[in-house]
């Protein structure tokens, strides 16, 4: 279980960092990440780091479609995980 906890921070620390990045080549006008990988990263249970990474950055926070997308996504990650250790105990 440890593993996994430490798995999900860093993968939550590199979508914070996406978040970031994208918002630095935005400012510069070069290539960008995409909106859709973004939010697939976000989906896959980087819900936290992307949450911090649109506010720390100040980035996609005005748009409809990540600000409900990252709220669906935490929901759903705290779901799959406290599932998960639902089904773990018995």
């Amino acid at each position: 279980m440890k593993y996994i906890a430490l798995g999900l921070l860093a993968w939550n620390i590199i979508v914070f960092f996406l978040y970031g990045i994208d918002k630095q080549k935005a400012k510069k006008g070069k290539w960008r990440i995409n909106e859709t990988t973004l939010l697939i990263c976000t989906f896959l249970m980087g819900s936290v780091g992307a949450f911090f990474g649109m506010n720390v950055f100040r980035h996609k926070t005005n748009k409809w479609k990540f600000k409900i997308g990252v709220t669906l996504a935490i929901l759903l990650n705290l779901a799959i995980i406290f599932l998960t250790a639902y089904l773990k105990k018995e």
